[in-house]
């Protein structure tokens, strides 16, 4: 299974076209928030379940949803866009939260900054695909998931 993550799109559609093209193919698409209207947009484009979670740029409704497991090829992978967690700061509060959860996988966005660190739980950031901090490209991550094999893990920079 192959799972497109991506965050942090502002608003701004063309990167989220930009990942969807170079990766057609996903069996599934997480969007980490920043901004939820995003994530509808990126279901209109593709096929395939997208799930999305709420950001600190995202307007506060009663359906918000800051955080969310979903569950994949025996992964347990727990969404948050970071910024209740203090992800600028430290990774320590959100791989907890992914441990309560029984997540072996934690991903976030807020920071702007691709990071990857083999856990447990595994800890992603795709960065952001609109507004990079840590290079002039947006960026995703593609995570190829098979059961019981550690995730591959693929950081793609958009052009």
């Amino acid at each position: 299974m192959f799972i497109g993550i991506i965050s942090d799109t502002h608003g701004n559609y063309d990167s989220v076209e930009k990942a969807v093209s170079i990766a057609p193919k996903m069996d599934m698409w997480l969007h980490l928030g920043d901004c939820t209207p995003d994530a509808e947009y990126l279901q209109s484009l593709v096929e395939v379940p997208v799930h999305g979670v709420a950001g600190n740029c995202d307007w506060p409704m009663k359906s918000t949803c800051y955080e969310k497991v979903v569950e994949a090829e025996g992964h347990r992978i727990f969404m948050t866009h970071g910024h209740n967690y203090g992800v600028r700061y430290t990774q320590e509060y959100v791989m907890e939260a992914a441990e309560n959860q029984g997540a072996d996988i934690a991903l976030y966005g807020h920071t702007h900054i691709v990071d990857y660190r083999i856990g447990p739980p595994l800890l992603l950031n795709p960065g952001s695909a609109a507004r990079p901090r840590d290079d002039n490209r947006g960026s995703f991550i593609i995570m190829e998931l098979k059961p019981q094999t550690e995730p591959k893990i693929t950081i793609i920079r958009l052009r």
